[in-house]
């Protein structure tokens, strides 16, 4: 019997209720390659797992604007580290509801999760060469280890299936039910513990390695309070040799598969311009946290020149939605913390010139921008794309690095620190430190280094090197501090007024049950009287 089935596939169901199964194994997917195909030949295997890559970069690097968008800049930016302008409004009351908060994280990862079990269960019976098969097993598996671990911190209260869905089930009884945590750490510590087994250090560029699973499994410790498991994946990471942290300067360089990325989405335009092709479609992300200079008005010279026009040098076309805060800004030694200008743009904009060739002013410092967050605020430089972003689109094909080995240094730490292990905790935030005052990680710097490790100093290390990037809303969760800092730091600004007339955020007060993001109405509509297990306090 399959226990749970989801919106995705109730609208299979009904587009399925007239066809027999045998038309349902004619499905076409992929360019007209059958389900059959897929899952009863090593071939078909091989297409299904590169499915499953192409949905995941759907799920974490969509192209355009919209709710997919949303839902992943919601997770990078809502955090006491940032400042909403405009878009949509997190923890807005009225918008931060079931009915409206974007549903795409719950039933693309569900969706991606049925796959991976259609693999996973597939591989099973079809004759290969069995390290082949482990390989394209490893592969599924840290998908769908990743994809519950997701849901988990995301939602809190989620449901398990790992039967895939089949013309022979489909129509099963359908039982929704809160899966234990201890029955969801269960299968994402087997899953990952495979792909750990499986996997080898080094992979093609898009594909996960063993890096990957461990740095998963390290997290999926975090949550269950096993500081040894983590310390031991990330120790396992940390002296592999693998993976190192890079210059400066490279971390978020031009080419983004270095030695400190774990894993790294690829992007490229001659191979597709749409998420469902190879190359994917453009991703905004750049644009989204960067001001739009090039709106400034004022400064124009007698002969009506604006004093900036839209090129990548100053980012692009742009669309300012979020910002790094001012609290944020406090946590930096402006002047020999060099993320602070490898990180984010100019913060004065002093250090801006005119670049407009036709302006009587060209290559001085531009005047006074308005007093308009949209074309002027200190901006998030991480991922700019100076090479394949064209001059008037938001579209960037950058490859996006999405795991890092800064992070894996910086989780080892806390896993150290809970240990015991001060030392080690010391030695590792140090390292990552030390990068960023352009120092060589591995050589002690009494001038930077920390001597005593707190939970703050920890907090805002993390700050420094990882803001904005897809872990400060979970770290703040999994320590049992995000409506705490939320309400601290976290700001909502506008078109024009500063950050600092909002200092008491009185627009989005924090509510209780906003510690978890709301599973999506539609899916509560299914659920019926079930669904009281979910989206408590909602």
């Amino acid at each position: 019997m399959k226990n749970i089935k989801y919106l995705y596939f109730s609208v299979l169901l009904a587009a399925l209720s007239f066809v027999s199964c045998e038309s349902f194994l004619e499905e076409e997917i992929l360019d007209e390659i059958s389900v059959d195909y897929i899952y009863n030949s090593p071939q078909g295997l091989q297409v299904g797992v590169n499915a499953l890559y192409n949905r995941m970069r759907l799920y974490n690097v969509p192209s355009g604007d919209n709710s997919n968008l949303q839902a992943n800049v919601f997770f990078m930016a809502a955090t006491d580290l940032g400042l909403h302008r405009t878009w949509f409004t997190p923890y807005s009351p009225s918008a931060h509801t079931p009915a409206r908060f974007p549903a795409d994280k719950w039933n693309n990862a569900y969706n991606i999760i049925d796959k991976a079990s259609a693999i996973i269960t597939s591989a099973r019976s079809i004759d290969m060469d069995e390290n082949t098969r482990n390989s394209l097993l490893a592969q599924a598996k840290v998908i769908r280890g990743e994809l519950y671990l997701d849901l988990y911190s995301m939602y809190g209260k989620i449901m398990l299936d790992t039967i895939p869905t089949t013309p022979q089930n489909i129509n099963d009884p359908v039982v929704y039910e809160a899966a234990s945590d201890e029955a969801v750490f269960d299968l994402i510590n087997s899953d990952l513990d495979f792909a750990i087994e499986h996997l080898d250090w080094q992979a093609p560029k898009g594909r996960y390695a063993q890096g990957v699973a461990r740095h998963l499994r390290g997290k999926a410790a975090l949550w269950q309070n096993d500081w040894q498991e983590a310390a031991d994946q990330f120790d396992a990471i940390i002296n592999n040799g693998t993976h190192s942290l890079v210059e400066l300067s490279q971390v978020f360089g031009a080419d983004v598969n270095h030695a400190e990325a774990l894993f790294v989405y690829q992007k490229d335009q001659l191979l597709g311009d749409g998420d469902a092709l190879a190359g994917g479609g453009g991703f905004w992300l750049g644009s989204a946290f960067t001001q739009r200079l090039y709106e400034k008005q004022s400064g124009a010279d007698t002969n009506g020149e604006l004093e900036i026009i839209i090129t990548n040098e100053y980012g692009g076309q742009a669309l300012g939605w979020f910002f790094p805060n001012n609290y944020l800004n406090s946590l930096y030694d402006k002047t020999n913390d060099k993320r602070f200008t490898t990180y984010y743009w100019p913060e004065n904009y002093t250090d801006y010139m005119v670049n407009n060739p036709l302006h009587s002013r060209y290559g001085q410092p531009i005047t006074r921008p308005e007093d308009n967050y949209r074309r002027y605020h200190w901006s998030l430089k991480k991922y700019a794309d100076f090479q394949t972003k064209l001059p008037n689109t938001n579209d960037s094909y950058k490859d996006y690095m999405y795991y890092r080995f800064a992070e894996t240094l910086l989780l080892a730490s806390e896993a150290h620190h809970n240990l015991g292990n001060d030392d080690i905790a010391l030695r590792y935030i140090n390292m990552v430190r030390r990068r960023g005052y352009g120092l060589n990680p591995a050589t002690a710097a009494p001038s930077v280094d920390f001597t005593v490790w707190t939970q703050d100093t920890y907090l805002e290390e993390s700050a420094r090197e990882l803001a904005f990037e897809n872990n400060r809303w979970f770290l703040l969760k999994r320590l049992g501090i995000l409506g705490e800092r939320i309400t601290r730091y976290y700001r909502n600004g506008d078109s024009t007024t500063s950050e600092a007339a909002d200092a008491l955020n009185t627009t989005t007060p924090w509510q209780p049950q906003f510690v978890n993001v709301p599973v999506p109405q539609s899916q509560i509509d299914i659920m019926g009287d079930a669904a009281s297990q979910f989206n408590i306090g909602y």
